[in-house]
């Protein structure tokens, strides 16, 4: 039998440490950021593409307020590169199961 690639999430784990990093820059010390970004990690980044990933990656360089009033629709995102993978994240929150936060 011939293992089949699997679908899911990379997990958070030791084993994984790019991984680890990137849930650890995700949660950002602000409730209201963590509720958009660690469930858009676990459900969302693995199925993007290598530019979708790497403007994930440099989204979490930005500062938390930023992030905050571009993800709450208060402001324009001021990097358009930065448009589409912000749009992703909004999508997802709005799309999502509350039950994703359970966790949180």
């Amino acid at each position: 039998m011939t293992p089949t690639p699997s679908t899911d999430a990379t997990p958070v784990t030791s084993e994984n440490p790019e991984r680890k990093r990137l849930y650890w820059h995700s949660r950002r010390g602000m409730w209201e950021l963590d509720l958009l970004l660690v469930p858009f990690l676990d459900s969302c980044y693995d199925r993007l593409d290598e530019g979708l990933q790497a403007d994930y990656r440099r989204l979490l360089e930005e500062e938390d307020q930023d992030l905050f009033v571009w993800l709450m629709r208060r402001e324009p995102v001021t990097d358009a590169s930065l448009q589409p993978i912000v749009q992703r994240i909004i999508e997802h929150a709005e799309n999502g199961s509350l039950d994703q936060f359970k966790g949180l």
